[in-house]
């Protein structure tokens, strides 16, 4: 959004986020400029201010910190190993909050996160979740249909639909996929995807993260983590010649590359598009003006409202 900010955390695992920017004088707080963290605290390079994880200055080597010394914090939610800042016009308090997401614990394989940077908008990355129609023309997907209508609950919206998708691996065999996803979508530039694959047994998490950088660039990632396969109902296809604790571990990281290729595919799109307010729509658009009805309540003014690019 425009901003430097700093994060870490205290030996007690407390996380912060704040702006770079030292309440005493002024001076960048992070690495490059010789900010550290010292004992959990965060220390400034400028004058050696030290600063807790609550964002209040608790030492100086000058002596006591004035009261008022404080960092300028984003509030922050943890969940699956993710971490997230809220941003609001004006420093306006959170409008909503992120799903608990159901736990995973042991069964589940560790995040692979995957980042490409690009110019973008998160309202036209998201719409993704609603417009089905193009993942058979630039994705390649057959089978391409809705399984339920869209669904809006205030800030939420659920996105239901389903595909087959043939990949090829190593140049050597082709894998055919048949799968089943429910996207939730949470504000601008958040998605949750539970994917189901029916012919392996295959059962996966895709977070969609795209964080606006500077009014131009965005950096879009793609988190990926999957259920332990027990029993595959294909055999070759599911690794069943494997130790168990691998099979998942290695079809996550081919599940975060093909994810992240469809995303680079997207990208050559969203890079050069232009909004369209009034689309000329057909019945196979699916219902993007309702899921553009949705994002009309995340701007605080009005949305994307002219055909230049976002």
């Amino acid at each position: 959004m425009g901003e430097e900010i700093v994060i870490w955390s205290n030996a007690a695992g407390q996380i912060c986020i704040a702006r770079s920017i030292c309440p005493h004088l002024g001076s960048d707080l992070g690495p490059e400029a010789g900010g550290k963290i010292v004992d959990g605290r965060l220390v400034c390079p400028f004058h050696g201010f030290e600063f807790e994880a609550s964002g209040q200055c608790v030492a100086t080597p000058s002596g006591a910190p004035a009261r008022s010394a404080q960092l300028d914090l984003f509030e922050v939610r943890e969940t699956e190993g993710l971490i997230f800042g809220w941003w609001g016009l004006g420093g306006r308090p959170s409008q909503w909050q992120l799903p608990d997401v159901p736990g995973t614990g042991d069964d589940w394989t560790d995040l692979q996160i995957r980042t490409i940077r690009f110019a973008g908008h998160p309202q036209e990355t998201s719409e993704n979740s609603v417009d089905i129609a193009h993942l058979s023309y630039i994705h390649g997907y057959h089978n391409v249909a809705n399984e339920a209508p869209v669904l809006i609950d205030g800030p939420r919206l659920e996105s239901r639909f389903g595909f087959s998708t043939t990949r090829r691996i190593a140049k050597l065999a082709k894998l055919t996929l048949h799968v089943s996803a429910i996207a939730h979508v949470v504000g601008l530039g958040y998605s949750f995807v539970e994917f189901q694959e029916r012919s392996i047994g295959i059962d996966a998490r895709l977070w969609v993260l795209a964080t606006p950088v500077d009014g131009t660039l965005i950096d879009m990632s793609i988190v990926s983590r999957m259920r332990t396969l027990h029993k595959p109902k294909r055999p070759i296809a599911g690794l069943s010649f494997l130790p168990r604790r691998m099979r998942a571990p290695i079809i996550n990281k081919f599940i975060a590359d093909l994810q992240i290729r469809d995303v680079q595919q997207d990208e050559i799109i969203w890079s050069r598009k232009h909004y369209v307010p009034r689309p000329r729509l057909v019945h196979t658009d699916g219902e993007i003006m309702k899921y553009r009805a949705y994002c009309t309540q995340f701007y605080a003014d009005e949305p994307l409202c002219d055909s230049s690019r976002p």
